[in-house]
C-alpha cells in the first residue's frame, strides 16, 4: 500500500485563506462597534438629541385671566397642563452647548358662570383653551465636565452633569373661549366664540442635570422659567397684554451623537 504525503501547497493555501478571512472580519466590523465600548465612546460626542415630557405651570397673571376666574368656575391652576418638548444641542466646547428647543403645552377647561343661570334655570356653559408653543435657542453651560478623555481613543461620560443656561426665542399662543355668554347690559344669553392667537418674543432661564445611563444615553431632568406677554385680538378689547409666562419641569431621554 502506498502512503501519500500531505499536500503542503494546500496547507499554505488554507493558511492564507484563514488570514484573509480574519482581515475581512476586522474590516467589516459594524460601525456601532467602532463608536462605543463598555462604558465609553471612542470620541467626545458632538451634541445630544433630547425628548422630554412634564408639566407646564402657567403664571396666568394678567387681566384676562383674572376676569375669567372671577366670572367663570375656573381657577388659575386650570390654565396649566402637560407639556412635551424636544431639543437638539451642538457642543461648542468641553462644557458649553448651543441648544435649539421646541415645546407644546395645552390646558382646556369646561366651566359655567358662577352667579348666573339661563332662563330655563340651567348653567351657562363654555370651554376655555390655552395653548403655548415656544421655539427657542439657549446657551447651556455644564457646571462640571460632562465627561473625560482617557488616552486618545476613549471618552467616558460623567455620572451626573448639572447645567444652567439662558436664551430666548418666539412663542405661538392661542387663548380661546367657546360656548354661551351673557350680555351684562341686557342679561341676554347668547352663543359665541372668542379667540386670540399669534407670535410674541420670549426669554427664559434653565437648570437641569444629565444622569448617564449608558455611553449613548442619559436621563435628563430640566426646570425652565419662560417670560412672555402678547397683545390680544379685538375679541378681547380692553384687556392688557396676555401673560404667557410659566414654570416648566420635564424629564426625558438624551441621546449623544
Amino acid at each position: 500500500m502506498t502512503r501519500h504525503r500531505p499536500d503542503r501547497a494546500a496547507g499554505k493555501r488554507g493558511s492564507r485563506c484563514a488570514v484573509m478571512l480574519a482581515a475581512a472580519v476586522l474590516l467589516t466590523t459594524p460601525a456601532s462597534a467602532q463608536s462605543g465600548g463598555d462604558g465609553f465612546l471612542f470620541s467626545q460626542p458632538s451634541g445630544t438629541v433630547t425628548f422630554r415630557t412634564g408639566f407646564d405651570h402657567a403664571r396666568a397673571g394678567s387681566e384676562l385671566f383674572a376676569f375669567t376666574t372671577d366670572r367663570l368656575t375656573v381657577d388659575r391652576g386650570d390654565f396649566s397642563g402637560g407639556t412635551i418638548a424636544g431639543d437638539v444641542s451642538i457642543r461648542l466646547s468641553g462644557r458649553t452647548d448651543v441648544m435649539i428647543s421646541v415645546a407644546h403645552s395645552q390646558a382646556q377647561s369646561r366651566s359655567e358662570f358662577r352667579h348666573w343661570l339661563d332662563n330655563a334655570g340651567l348653567p351657562i356653559e363654555q370651554t376655555t383653551t390655552f395653548r403655548r408653543v415656544p421655539l427657542t435657542g439657549s446657551l447651556r453651560a455644564y457646571l462640571v465636565q460632562p465627561g473625560h478623555t482617557i488616552g486618545h481613543f476613549a471618552w467616558v461620560p460623567a455620572r451626573f452633569s448639572p447645567y444652567i443656561g439662558a436664551g430666548g426665542g418666539v412663542m405661538w399662543y392661542r387663548f380661546a373661549q367657546a360656548g354661551d355668554f351673557i350680555d351684562f347690559n341686557t342679561t341676554r344669553v347668547f352663543p359665541d366664540a372668542f379667540s386670540s392667537s399669534g407670535w410674541t418674543p420670549t426669554v427664559h432661564g434653565i437648570g437641569g442635570v444629565d444622569i448617564s445611563l449608558h455611553p449613548r444615553f442619559a436621563l435628563t431632568t430640566e426646570a425652565r422659567y419662560e417670560w412672555g406677554r402678547a397683545e390680544l385680538s379685538s375679541d378681547f378689547a380692553g384687556f392688557d397684554r396676555l401673560d404667557l409666562s410659566g414654570f416648566t419641569v420635564t424629564t426625558g431621554i438624551s441621546i449623544r451623537y
